[in-house]
């Protein structure tokens, strides 16, 4: 943040402190925004940029890859799992994208215009929601074709799956909207807020926000947390349903290793939310100080939100017999390519 915000930081507080105008959340807020300026070393804060790149660079290797499997392959982009594997994979990618591009900004102090951070901050929240959603969506549909193979293609063809998709990325900006639109008719952000567009700090503030804000934020972690337990639902059912099949028999079986490589990535996004509301609570009830909160903020959105993203492709996209056989056929093909012999010269 830069020096001239700091000022302004302290000038408003001061002034609020003989005018008695604001109210003392914004007192409290201009004081975490100026802790979080003075206090906070840069060179801790930029440890916490390695884990965006090096997710980011992990993920552009292998998300566009998958993408371009899935969509260049006619009897691929047909199928229900597919279609919403490539849904949650861009929606991953675009979080990625976006995360580290505020990250690095934040990092490097740069300021943005408030509609700027706006765009990106609800663009960060669309992304993330309608990852975790497919997710949740795509859990269903292993849940139809498992339980009711006869029936899956009358319920989930290719045509209702495109409008479950388009459904998805509504109810992906459904959410995020209300709450954008709480805080906006709240006034809940101070100045040089939205100019820092730092998540952990905004994370911060709106647990400090009025009523209606922590109402807002609460009830969209709610949300976000039934559709985790959904998908864990939904895999607790599929075992006890299909564990006298015969394929959970061996520990290295396919079907162990998918499920417990699918509980790991769901793990992972579940985890977060479950920090979060811990970390939440011992800062509302003053167990935990402030610099003690910022670490376990930049903890959660610099690694426990951005480590499920790029986990993903690789132990979910992966997995699938064809998505993997398409790709060994790229390589195959492109390493021939490269290794053909020149033509004999007439």
């Amino acid at each position: 943040m830069s020096i001239f915000c700091t000022s302004v930081i302290r000038m408003n507080a001061s002034l609020q402190r003989q005018s008695n105008i604001s109210s003392d959340l914004e007192v409290s807020s201009y004081y975490l925004l100026e802790e979080w300026t003075l206090n906070t070393p840069d060179t801790n804060v930029k440890m916490f940029l390695i884990p965006p790149i090096v997710c980011l660079v992990a993920g552009v290797l292998i998300i566009p890859s998958i993408l371009f499997v899935i969509f260049s392959r006619f009897n691929i982009r047909q199928e229900t799992r597919y279609m919403l594997l490539g849904n949650a994979l861009l929606c991953d990618l675009l979080y990625l994208l976006l995360y580290t591009l505020s990250a690095a900004l934040s990092t490097a102090h740069v300021s943005l215009p408030k509609e700027a951070c706006v765009l990106q901050l609800f663009s960060l929240a669309v992304a993330y929601c309608g990852g975790l959603f497919t997710a949740a969506v795509m859990v269903l549909d292993t849940y139809i074709a498992i339980l009711f193979p006869l029936r899956y293609v009358a319920i989930l063809p290719s045509s209702r799956t495109r409008k479950v998709i388009v459904l998805l990325w509504v109810c992906s900006g459904v959410l995020p909207g209300v709450f954008f639109l709480v805080l906006s008719s709240t006034h809940s952000f101070v100045p040089c807020v939205l100019e820092m567009c730092a998540i952990p700090v905004i994370i911060l503030l709106t647990l400090s926000g009025t009523s209606a804000v922590k109402l807002s934020f609460w009830l969209s972690v709610m949300v976000i947390f039934l559709f985790l337990s959904l998908i864990f639902c939904c895999y607790g059912v599929l075992y006890f349903k299909t564990r006298r099949s015969g394929i959970w028999e061996n520990i290295c079986s396919r079907a162990s290793v998918t499920f417990l490589m699918h509980n790991t990535v769901f793990f992972f996004y579940f985890s977060p939310l479950l920090v979060l509301f811990v970390e939440s609570f011992l800062y509302i009830n003053i167990v935990i100080g402030l610099q003690t909160s910022i670490w376990i903020s930049l903890t959660i959105c610099n690694v426990l939100m951005i480590l499920p993203k790029v986990l993903f492709p690789f132990l979910y996209g992966l997995r699938y017999r064809e998505i993997s056989a398409s790709l060994r056929s790229l390589v195959r093909i492109k390493r021939l390519h490269l290794v053909s012999p020149a033509p004999s010269p007439s």
